[in-house]
C-alpha cells in the first residue's frame, strides 16, 4: 500500500513538474516577426534589407545635394534591377543594388556590393546626363542603365515616388516599420553613428536638426531598427517603436533625434 502511494506520489510531482515546465514555455515572452516598412501614399511592403537599402540609397542622394527626383529614379531603378536587395550575382557579371558591371567601369566586384558606394556611383552617372532634372524617370534611369527593357522602371515610379518622400524627410513620419523583439543585443551608438555619418557626410544625432533633415535621419534609423535593435526612435514631437510599427504623438520629442537602444 505504502509502495503505491510513493508511486502515485512520485507520479503527481511528475505531473506538477510538466505543467510548470508548461507554464513558463507560454509565459516566456515571444519574439515578433519582422512584418516590413510601408511608406506614406506607397502599397508595397518592403523587407528589413529592402528599406535598410533604399534608406541607403536616399540618404546618400541627401548627402549630395539632389532633389527627390534623383532619389525616385534611383530607388526605382534599384527596385527594377535587384528589388533592392545587394546582390552577389546577376546577368554577366551585374551585381549589387543596381547590377552594375565592374567590367563596364563602375567599380570593383566588392565596391559594387558596397550599398553606400553602388548609390554613389549610380548619382554621379546620373549627373552627367543632360537634363535629366526634366526626364521621366523611367527615360532618367534607362539613359544611366541601358537596359534591355529600357520601359521596366515606369512600373516602380509610383512606389519609388513614395519612399523617396518618406526618406528625403519631405513627408513628416513617413515610414512605418513593424520590427523584432529588442530582446536581443542590438548595435552600439558609436556603431549607428559611425553608419550614418558614412551615408549623411555629419553626424544627424548630434543636436537639434531642421524637420526634414530630422525626419530623413529618423526614418533612416527605423529603416534600420531591425539590424539594430532599436526600441525607440523620437524626434519632433513623435515616437516610433518596433511593437505597434507606428508613429505616436509625443510631447518630449524635441528636434533632436533620440534612439533608445537595446542592452
Amino acid at each position: 500500500m505504502r509502495r503505491r502511494q510513493l508511486r502515485r506520489w512520485i507520479a503527481g510531482i511528475a505531473v506538477l513538474l510538466v505543467a510548470i515546465g508548461i507554464g513558463v514555455a507560454v509565459l516566456r515572452p515571444s519574439v515578433l516577426p519582422f512584418t516590413g516598412c510601408t511608406a506614406t501614399g506607397g502599397t508595397a511592403t518592403l523587407t528589413s534589407e529592402q528599406a535598410a537599402n533604399a534608406a541607403t540609397i536616399a540618404a546618400v542622394g541627401n548627402k549630395l545635394g539632389l532633389p527627390d527626383h534623383a532619389v525616385t529614379i534611383a530607388l526605382a531603378t534599384a527596385m527594377q534591377e535587384s528589388k533592392l536587395r545587394n546582390l552577389d550575382y546577376g546577368d554577366l557579371d551585374s551585381l549589387g543594388l543596381f547590377q552594375q558591371r565592374p567590367s563596364q567601369g563602375w567599380g570593383t566586384a566588392s565596391e559594387i556590393q558596397d550599398p553606400v558606394y553602388a548609390s554613389t556611383a549610380f548619382y554621379q552617372r546620373l549627373e552627367k546626363v543632360d537634363s535629366w532634372q526634366t526626364m521621366s524617370v523611367t527615360e532618367a534611369a534607362q539613359t544611366v542603365q541601358h537596359s534591355g527593357a529600357p520601359d521596366a522602371y515606369a512600373a516602380h515610379e509610383t512606389e519609388a515616388r513614395a519612399l523617396a518622400r518618406a526618406l528625403t524627410g519631405e513627408v513628416s513620419a513617413g515610414l512605418t516599420c513593424t520590427a523584432t523583439s529588442t530582446a536581443a543585443h542590438g548595435a552600439t551608438a558609436a556603431t549607428i553613428t559611425a553608419d550614418a555619418q558614412r551615408v549623411f557626410g555629419t553626424n544627424p544625432f548630434a543636436g537639434a536638426v531642421p524637420p526634414t533633415r530630422g525626419w530623413a535621419a529618423a526614418t533612416w534609423a527605423v529603416a534600420h531598427a531591425d539590424s539594430y535593435r532599436l526600441r525607440a526612435v523620437t524626434f519632433d514631437g513623435q515616437r516610433w517603436t518596433p511593437g505597434s510599427g507606428k508613429w505616436v504623438r509625443d510631447p518630449q520629442a524635441t528636434s533632436r533625434i533620440g534612439l533608445e537602444l537595446s542592452p
